[in-house]
């Protein structure tokens, strides 16, 4: 499979740290504002709702031991970078725990990119056509080597979230409302289960290319 090549050390260099990222969100929630270039009233109220639910879910997640475990037993270096935005949903429940894996290990650097402010980034690594987000970019740190792909959701709330395209049988708000209710009952385990398996193939992966 050809690797696609739009992210470099430049890019790199541009990229946030999760400390930064959320230090930006408070500082706009502060000043009435969200990322992006849709400041209207909405896209600001979704910013500052996703700044608290950011923070909750980084302070509550408890990562289990098998992923603890997976994590330890890295041997590639790899750089993972995640596109996101600040009214995100879904990034505010996801980018946590991935932070919080990241903390453990020094294989891992975890990077972030405005969406909007990366483009050429952002579509070559569309979701069914889409610009979704969260998504995440996996790369061996040595020569930023292509190693995989993350996003925008854990598999069992994609599929939600596509089945609800497909036949909307509820309003938005609540169809919304509802898959936020089943990530706080999920607390994180199914992303976590996720990753367990993600990360042993993208290190097998690091030692293949």
């Amino acid at each position: 499979m050809e690797k696609i090549h739009v992210i470099d050390e430049q890019t790199l260099e541009s990229a946030m740290s999760y400390a930064q990222y959320t230090k930006l969100l408070g500082d706009l929630a502060k000043q009435g504002k969200t990322t992006g270039t849709n400041q209207s009233s909405n896209m600001v109220s979704y910013g500052k709702l996703n700044f608290q639910r950011l923070k909750r879910v980084y302070k509550t997640a408890e990562l289990t031991d098998e992923l603890k475990a997976t994590i330890a037993n890295i041997k590639n270096s790899m750089v993972w970078i995640a596109l996101t935005e600040g009214w995100c949903g879904d990034a505010a429940q996801n980018l946590p725990p991935i932070a919080l894996m990241s903390e453990l290990t020094d294989k891992i650097d975890f990077k972030l990119l405005l969406r909007d402010e990366h483009p050429e980034v952002m579509d070559a690594y569309l979701t069914n056509g889409g610009r979704s987000i969260p998504k995440m970019i996996v790369f061996r740190k040595s020569d930023l080597e292509e190693l995989g792909t993350w996003g925008p959701r854990p598999t069992p709330f994609q599929k939600r979230v596509m089945d609800y395209k497909e036949n909307p049988n509820m309003p938005y708000e609540a169809f919304t409302e509802e898959l936020h209710k089943k990530y706080n009952q999920d607390k994180t385990l199914t992303l976590q289960k996720e990753f367990v398996t993600l990360i042993q193939k993208w290190d097998d992966q690091g030692n293949q290319i």
